[in-house]
């Protein structure tokens, strides 16, 4: 292990135990103690309502809508793509939606934790604004903490909160369906099989992820200053998972939901109609099944477009005089990629969508265990991405010697 990668680990290490304490963290104007009722559930609730306890979706749900703008804006899109200072600007739209999302999402829980009977011994307008505030301020906590891991640690910050949140709830889960064993309340087959599906799951997430396409790419000769340099090969990989999982299965439910929740706000909620399509389109239902998987294997070809891009990787072979052998560059090099991509994406979309369906399938069955909201396929699919993300680092790092150069 080379010195800078173990600087790099400990790092990474303060970094995740300084998160974790600050789970542990309370609002402001939360004091748990005798006045507090409604029993053990309700009072683990409420402790688990940290400073941090909006974690990193309002960020995440920023970044998705301000990818989501990109693609259908052609100047965003340009703008995203033309380089650090272009980047920077898109993360600052970010951060700002992040600032909206953040102070809605937290003033609603703060008034509701106001509204509820012997949950906030001081309910007046001085909680609200002390527990919104403070939510707001962990979300961008995070954030900061994210990019220091990413830029000073190991492995994408983000990945890894979101991988430490996944991986700490399975010891409860473990000890929950261990008592339910003992107890007789279910079967020790179905913990085998459950035990062996997940085994065989993570087997094929790891082979997947790690599975690329490769589309040779020649570069002729060029000359850069005093530079010369030689006629090489090399290849344009091509994920078979290009989409990833949190854009096509967060923006999926979108599709649906934000349509009802409009007609929901001009008929009312007890419209028979409106009933009757929030009872289809529930977790675990044909009706979401269907629709979700369909949502899901369209937007994975259209995230993989995005993110791929055919014209503009065309574009970049011509600019560093590379072509793909036996393809005109230019337009005819960009139909080859994108053939080659969509035809890979055919597969990653058919992988992407039998995750996103693993719990659902349980529910429907009833053959599921009591995992936590959390653990599901796609929980496995962030860490399974994150681990092999985390051994590329370490396999470079450790052939990296001080001066950056390989061994």
């Amino acid at each position: 292990m080379t010195r800078e990668l173990a600087r790099r680990i400990a790092f990474t290490i303060g970094a995740l135990l300084l998160f974790r304490f600050g789970t542990h963290v309370l609002l402001p104007g939360l004091r748990p103690g005798d006045w507090l009722t409604g029993g053990p559930a309700a009072i683990g609730a409420i402790t688990r309502l940290s400073i941090i306890c909006l974690n990193l979706i309002p960020y995440l749900s920023a970044a998705i809508l301000v990818q989501l703008v990109a693609m259908a804006w052609g100047r965003l899109n340009s703008l995203a793509r033309s380089g650090e200072r272009g980047r920077r600007r898109i993360a600052r739209y970010t951060l700002i939606l992040t600032l909206l999302i953040a102070s809605f999402q937290a003033y609603g829980i703060a008034t509701a934790l106001r509204d509820i009977p012997n949950v906030v011994p001081n309910p007046d307008g001085g909680f609200v604004l002390t527990a919104t505030v403070s939510m707001v301020g962990g979300v961008f906590f995070l954030v900061w903490l994210s990019e220091l891991i990413t830029r000073h640690g190991i492995g994408n910050g983000i990945a890894l909160i979101l991988s430490v949140n996944i991986i700490v709830s399975l010891p409860s889960d473990i000890a929950g369906i261990a008592s339910l064993l003992q107890s007789g309340a279910i079967s020790s087959g179905l913990v085998l099989g459950h035990i062996a599906f997940w085994i065989a799951t993570v087997t094929i997430m790891v082979v997947v992820e790690s599975a690329r396409r490769n589309v040779r790419v020649d570069f002729a000769g060029r000359k850069i200053g005093d530079r010369v340099l030689p006629a090489r090969s090399a290849v344009l990989p091509i994920k078979i998972n290009s989409a990833g999982y949190l854009v096509p299965t967060t923006v999926a439910p979108w599709l649906w939901f934000l349509p009802l929740a409009v007609l929901t706000y001009v008929y009312g909620a007890d419209a028979p109609l409106i009933e009757s399509a929030y009872k289809q389109l529930k977790f675990g239902a044909p009706l979401h099944m269907i629709l979700g998987s369909a949502a899901v294997f369209v937007l994975a070809f259209i995230y993989t477009a995005y993110v791929v891009d055919p014209e503009h990787t065309a574009k970049s072979l011509i600019r560093y005089g590379g072509a793909v052998p036996g393809v005109v560059p230019g337009e005819a090099t960009a139909d080859q990629i994108d053939r080659v991509a969509s035809l890979t994406t055919v597969v990653g979309a058919v992988y992407l969508t039998s995750v996103l369906l693993i719990p659902e399938v349980f529910e429907l069955y009833g053959i599921g265990l009591p995992y936590s909201m959390i653990i599901n396929g796609g929980a496995a699919l962030i860490v399974v991405c994150t681990v092999l993300d985390l051994r590329k680092q370490v396999r470079d790092l450790s052939l990296t010697n001080a001066g950056d150069e390989r061994r």
